[in-house]
């Protein structure tokens, strides 16, 4: 189901109490039906914004932590056998050596590949937090390995 039929069945399932209620308060067919898709309309548009700015969050907080953790370039010809065993010592690593809550922040983030917010979430953190936590996790790794 796609968003346009999601957001026109909400309509139709409540436009007829939205204007009867109107039309209590109005005594006016023509005037409750036009309040009724104003508020609607104006309901839209603050879910869009805040859509829109919960989006640009996300991405500046996806900018600071590239910025802060690039990506390194990897080589394409290493044997696979070299790559798992560095996967396996990043494993270790976090399993041995991390503490709570970066280790489960690490897992939440690489192994079931949630968001920040789906993290901060399902652990009662802000994002902020999920952030740092794994900021200090990565730098934890680094320096070990």
């Amino acid at each position: 189901m796609n968003d346009k039929s999601i957001l026109e069945g909400l309509f139709r399932q409540h436009y007829g109490k939205m204007t009867h209620l109107a039309r209590t308060l109005l005594h006016d067919d023509a005037e409750a039906q036009d309040v009724v898709q104003d508020v609607f309309a104006r309901l839209l548009m603050s879910a869009v914004r805040n859509g829109c700015f919960n989006h640009i969050r996300k991405m500046q907080l996806r900018e600071r932590f590239k910025h802060l953790h690039p990506l390194e370039e990897t080589d394409d010809s290493r044997p696979i056998e070299e790559v798992l065993a560095e996967l396996d010592q990043i494993n270790a690593i976090v399993d041995g050596q991390i503490e709570e809550p970066q280790r489960t922040i690490f897992r939440l983030r690489f192994d079931e590949e949630l968001t920040f917010q789906e993290i901060a979430t399902r652990l009662d953190m802000s994002v902020g937090a999920v952030y740092k936590y794994l900021h200090q996790c990565i730098n934890r790794i680094k320096s070990l390995i």
